[in-house]
């Protein structure tokens, strides 16, 4: 989830390609477009596969509400700490090419770590929104809740509010929509 995360990245690094006028190749410019454009489908594409393996074996939870708080503004955070920094960002070196590499593993790490893996400009894209949810649960016995990501078409959720979603891992959820 959080390579896919940066697709966008990769597919403005695909369309600018690196290095400005009289940069020095360090390697063809076709392998880098090729190798960026990998980046954004291929762990797009096991997302997108993970949800339809969940939606297959019906992999779904009944999730009770206590409370929830939309998390919009963490896609700000998104765009500021990793967008913007690097799309603009030119590797005419092997230097560069390191740096780069080691700036985005410190971004991917920090992602992860805050738990801001779930973040996906696809998901917004979709106009799914993304909750923080404390549900009531009987399995948690030591302090009577677990708090989970739930994507969701829904823009608000009531106390007490009954969600049926799919698991995509054990703390991320999608909201499973009536299928008719």
């Amino acid at each position: 989830m959080v390579i896919s995360s940066f697709s966008p990245l990769f597919i403005l690094w695909a369309i600018l390609g690196f290095g400005g006028v009289g940069a020095v190749e360090i390697f063809p410019e076709r392998y880098f477009r090729i190798g960026c454009i990998l980046l954004a489908t291929i762990p797009t594409l096991i997302l997108l596969q993970r949800v339809h393996i969940a939606k297959k074996h019906s992999d779904i939870q009944e999730l009770i509400v206590d409370t929830a708080e939309d998390h919009r503004g963490h896609l700000l955070v998104y765009f500021f700490a990793m967008l913007l920094p690097l799309y603009q960002q030119e590797i005419d070196t092997y230097r560069d090419l390191i740096a780069t590499l080691i700036t985005l593993s410190f971004i991917v790490f920090l992602f992860w770590h805050l738990n801001l893996h779930y973040l996906n400009i696809f998901f917004a894209i979709f106009n799914y929104w993304v909750f923080t949810v404390s549900v009531q649960s009987e399995e948690n016995l030591h302090s009577g809740r677990d708090d989970i990501v739930l994507f969701t078409l829904s823009p608000s959720f009531p106390p007490k509010t009954t969600v049926i979603a799919y698991r995509m891992s054990n703390s991320i959820f999608l909201e499973r929509r009536n299928e008719a």
